[in-house]
């Protein structure tokens, strides 16, 4: 999925959070992310208001600890506990974009500089929250028109600054901007650093099929036009996906090695990993390890690839990609929440929480997997995926 902003009023964390829900990005999986990271005292409250003739989601956060002041590393120590690691890893990101910046300003290094007027835990929750959201989406790209930029002063603990404040402007390097004839601030540098940690592209809505579309409202009022962030979601068309296929033949190494090389792979960012038996040279049984990854991953797959086996060489071929519509939902079986994946032909429950609520509940994956889809036809439970039937699906996954 490709999401498009069209930010003609600006944006920060929290209007690209609400536009997100608003997209269909599910509240409690988007908390229970934010709760990983073991931060307390906080919320995420999702609203549906009436901005200037549009209907659009608001999301507040708030925290109990108010204190603007916090040295970056304490919330990065946050946002990287944060679950599953491709959420941690986009966070950690716009985090440590801020921090860099911060740092060039002050002349700091970038773990020791103090964030003062974003150095709030809701830093914390507006980024995981928007990572969050992204994942549950299944977003892959995000493309932008240009931001509007407000005209103005900002107070700032410096003192009065021109618009846009100094983080901002440099956070928005490689950003396509337009005035805009708005006397406020329009962009943070919270809005700023979770674009160019999500890799934004600029310029006209690309070309998708569009299914969804969704407005997230900021909390000023503005005269003569509806503060809101509009965001379009669907699947590209006219052109193709093209990922990478890493591979690397391996004779040397157990079983619990090649177990644990696929899990480090997917917690790095591959969107699949997978072994073959294989028959070596001089009749020796082996195994082929396979990575599926974006162009921009494949650096660092690679490298992970080659340290996990001890492998001298990996084999790279260029691949088209075709990935349908799927969705993520919360079902809850005994107080225990578990991801069910949703798609055109049924759904399937997470293995991973499967396996948590088997523990849990003392039961064999089977009847713990048998006890989600029982819970999957109630209704009450959110399907993400409208009327899949829940036995149309295959074994947890």
């Amino acid at each position: 999925m490709i999401v498009w902003l069209n930010p003609v009023c600006g944006l920060s964390g929290d209007m690209l959070l609400g536009a997100l829900i608003d997209l269909g990005a599910p509240l409690a999986a988007i908390r229970e992310c934010v709760g990983s990271t073991g931060l307390r005292g906080w919320d995420i409250a999702a609203t549906t208001i009436d901005a200037g003739g549009l209907l659009a989601t608001r999301a507040t956060v708030s925290v109990s600890d108010s204190e603007p002041k916090r040295r970056a590393a304490e919330l990065l120590d946050y946002v990287r506990r944060a679950r599953p690691a491709a959420v941690a890893e986009l966070a950690a990101t716009a985090v440590e974009a801020i921090a860099r910046v911060e740092g060039e300003l002050h002349g700091e290094p970038p773990e020791d500089v103090y964030l003062h007027e974003i150095g709030g835990l809701d830093t914390v929750v507006d980024t995981v929250g928007v990572a969050a959201a992204l994942y549950l989406l299944g977003v892959t790209a995000v493309h932008c028109a240009p931001i509007a930029l407000g005209t103005g002063t900002v107070a700032t603990r410096h003192g009065i600054l021109p618009l846009p404040a100094p983080a901002t402007s440099k956070l928005l390097r490689g950003a396509q901007v337009v005035g805009a004839d708005i006397a406020a601030e329009t962009v943070t540098p919270t809005g700023a650093a979770l674009l160019l940690a999500a890799r934004a592209r600029y310029g006209l809505l690309p070309p998708m099929v569009v299914a969804r579309s969704g407005y997230g409202a900021g909390s000023r009022v503005l005269p003569d036009r509806p503060n809101v962030l509009p965001a379009i979601m669907g699947t590209p068309v006219g052109t193709t996906a093209h990922h990478v296929v890493l591979s690397t033949n391996v004779d040397d190494v157990t079983g619990e090695v090649l177990g644990h090389t696929l899990n480090a792979l997917l917690d790095a960012g591959a969107l699949d990993a997978w072994i073959s038996p294989a028959t070596m040279k001089k009749g020796r049984p082996g195994h082929v390890v396979h990575v599926l990854c974006t162009p921009e991953k494949a650096p660092l797959l690679q490298q992970v690839l080659l340290e996990q086996t001890g492998s001298l060489g990996v084999r790279r071929t260029t691949v088209e990609r075709v990935a349908l519509d799927r969705q993520i939902s919360l079902v809850h079986v005994d107080g225990h929440a578990v991801r069910v994946k949703w798609g055109p032909w049924g759904a399937k429950p997470e293995y991973e929480d499967v396996a948590v609520l088997a523990a849990a509940l003392g039961l064999s994956l089977r009847e713990a997997d048998a006890r989600v889809r029982r819970a999957m036809l109630l209704p009450d439970q959110a399907h993400g995926g409208g009327s899949h039937p829940a036995d149309s699906a295959g074994p947890p996954g």
